[in-house]
């Protein structure tokens, strides 16, 4: 991080950035505040409940934030698709963690349809489950019923403030076993496992970052994730997915060539060393670890997985305690066996049960939205 901060500061002496009033230039000029628009409009009186249902729904966190569902409207009622571009065959070979993330769409589509005083029946793979990855027929089918006996999700209020929180968290907070405990009760359907024992956390610390390590220094799993960066504004606004780096700092160290892709690439550069302490920080301030298990592991049961998940995810942020998935233990890659295997153990997880997520807690700093494609980009007909 110190020899990045120096390269940084010699681009700032060298002109390119001016150092007094970059932040506020950045600010005002360089915020890609247009990819974060649809948190702000999410439930705007539209004409179609659908819509409005939907607005919300689009804000569910998803792998590598691909956004990958598309929504049909065309008979009268909702079809939920999966658009195959937007899986993530390196990572997710089985497209296990994108399932999760059409769980958790159709979380937020039920919670939303329930605050307009709707029931949201929803009937997923009505043509078969597709094995062993997600193909072109449909994830679900949702009709939507007027119920003057639904009652609102308390969870909902949370949704425009949810994060997932990939800062590092304050290691003088510890988080609340009392906390931890009415996070997890918010799942409804799947088996957590949570622990804040310092011990225990520092080991599963270690296990995370020895998977992360592997993902990161596996070249075909590199790539992946090097192909869906976005660095800065522009690239950030036309592709409002992937993973997203700005800020001046960033947007420095882009405009004087220091933060190529190539380099990224390649395991050998300074680009490439100076990155493993700032992707190491994160997972040495975990404060706590949460894990959901289910007790199978077919596509509904991923669903399942995903609709626990984001309650989970609004349950801490009304607790007022950050979240984070370490997704990368649980992949499915042959490169990530050894850990996968440690992990199940470490966890206790039975021959018979499937780890779907794993998480850290803790008290973060105030972070953005993360960045969405607008709705109507999202619905595949009207």
């Amino acid at each position: 991080m110190a020899a990045t901060r120096r390269m940084f500061m010699g681009i700032v002496a060298g002109g390119v950035v001016l150092a007094a009033t970059a932040g506020a230039l950045w600010v005002s000029t360089r915020d890609p505040v247009s990819a974060r628009r649809p948190w702000q409009d999410a439930g705007r009186r539209d004409a179609d409940l659908r819509r409005r249902i939907l607005s919300f729904a689009i804000l569910a966190p998803n792998p590598h934030n691909r956004q990958p569902w598309l929504a049909d409207l065309a008979e009268n009622e909702i079809t939920l698709y999966c658009q195959a571009d937007r899986r993530l065959p390196q990572t997710d070979p089985h497209d296990r963690q994108i399932t999760i993330g059409l769980g958790c769409f159709l979380e937020l589509l039920a919670q939303a349809a329930a605050e307009e005083g709707y029931r949201a029946d929803i009937v997923l793979f009505p043509k078969g489950e597709p094995q062993p990855r997600l193909d072109d027929r449909p994830v679900a089918d949702i009709r939507l019923v007027q119920d003057a006996t639904i009652g609102a999700d308390p969870l909902f209020a949370h949704v425009l403030s949810r994060r997932s929180n990939k800062e590092p968290y304050d290691l003088a907070r510890p988080v609340e076993a009392d906390k931890l405990a009415e996070i997890a009760a918010a799942a409804r359907i799947s088996a957590i496992g949570r622990t804040n024992d310092p011990a225990r956390v520092e080991t599963l610390r270690q296990r995370a970052w020895q998977a992360y390590f592997t993902e990161i220094t596996t070249p075909h799993t590199l790539k992946e994730s090097i192909d869906l960066i976005r660095v800065g504004r522009a690239e950030i606004e036309a592709n409002p997915d992937g993973i997203d780096l700005s800020g001046p700092f960033i947007e420095g160290l882009s405009m004087a060539g220091l933060l190529s892709r190539d380099a990224m690439l390649d395991q050998t550069s300074s680009t490439f060393q100076q990155q493993i302490p700032i992707l190491k920080e994160p997972v040495d301030t975990a404060m706590a670890f949460l894990w959901l298990k289910t007790a199978g592991n077919s596509r509904a049961d991923q669903i399942a997985a995903g609709r626990d998940y984001i309650r989970l995810n609004l349950a801490a942020t009304a607790a007022g305690v950050s979240m984070h998935p370490f997704s990368q233990a649980l992949q499915e890659f042959t490169e990530m066996r050894p850990h996968f295997l440690a992990m199940r153990e470490a966890l206790a997880v039975e021959e018979n049960e499937t780890l779907q997520m794993f998480v850290r807690l803790g008290y973060g700093p105030a972070i953005e939205g993360a960045p969405r494609w607008p709705l109507d980009t999202r619905i595949r007909s009207a």
